[in-house]
């Protein structure tokens, strides 16, 4: 029975019969879906159901893996991001990502926050001070460095690390932050900061996280996806999924008596 397309307000992505395939294995299976602008929407699922293959194809970071086919239209602000006329570098600084390992350069905190916006050309100190300011403040970490800019970001605890990460990827004005289990290496006193953090980066951003964590997808996210061997089972408002799910095996894996 073909299912019921949710319904989201003002949607800034549109996902429309997306298959992705590893040379002959497919990873994805009509994935159709829209995306609601400055919401917080968790993607949940067992390892390999293909929850974080799905977020790379919004930044297209498949392209960088052999024997990749897709079909499908993945649609960002109405337009096709696989379409030939796309740039593939705008559309990374439009939707940045965050990785679950936190990846600072071997550089100052300071020169990984402003290493895009520098990338991109701008040079006038006043300006690039300006952005790391605001990107560190956003990303909830401006007090704790604000007096330490010129150390090495690799001397900073796993959580900082990682808020560092989010500033770098804020830096670069996104209109959608990707984040791949960000808090999967991080103890609970961090992952409290930066789920803290997501809820007030929604009001300027529309946040994907992907999670194993299915209690911080109930804690922070508006829209969840659960996703199963490469389909989307069910994606509804996040307190439909966990309190009255449609589907039985949404159930099962929200109860723990998934397999």
């Amino acid at each position: 029975m073909e299912k019921v397309r949710t319904t989201v307000p003002e949607p800034i992505v549109n996902i429309i019969d997306l298959f992705l395939y590893y040379g002959k294995v497919e990873a994805l299976k009509k994935i159709a879906l829209d995306i609601s602008r400055k919401n917080i929407t968790s993607f949940i699922g067992p390892s390999g159901c293909g929850k974080s293959t799905l977020i790379r194809c919004l930044n297209r970071m498949n392209d960088l893996i052999e024997n990749v086919t897709i079909e499908g239209c993945i649609r960002i602000d109405d337009q096709d991001i696989y379409s030939p006329a796309v740039d593939v570098t705008e559309l990374r600084r439009r939707v940045g990502m965050v990785f679950q390992k936190p990846n600072p350069f071997p550089k100052t905190i300071y020169e990984n926050v402003i290493y895009g916006p520098r990338l991109m050309g701008i040079r006038k100190k006043g300006i690039l001070d300006e952005i790391c300011e605001k990107a560190l403040k956003k990303a909830a970490l401006w007090d704790d460095v604000k007096d330490r800019l010129h150390a090495n970001a690799l001397d900073l605890s796993g959580g900082q690390q990682q808020r560092i990460c989010i500033a770098r990827a804020i830096a670069m004005e996104p209109e959608i932050i990707l984040l791949d289990e960000p808090c999967s290496a991080l103890d609970p006193i961090a992952t409290a900061k930066i789920e803290d953090m997501l809820c007030d980066l929604k009001k300027d951003y529309t946040v994907i996280i992907v999670t194993h964590n299915m209690q911080q997808a109930a804690r922070i996210s508006d829209y969840t996806g659960f996703f199963m061997m490469g389909e989307l089972v069910e994606y509804s408002v996040t307190s439909e999924i966990f309190t009255n799910p449609r589907e039985k095996q949404t159930e099962d894996y929200i109860t723990g008596r998934f397999g």
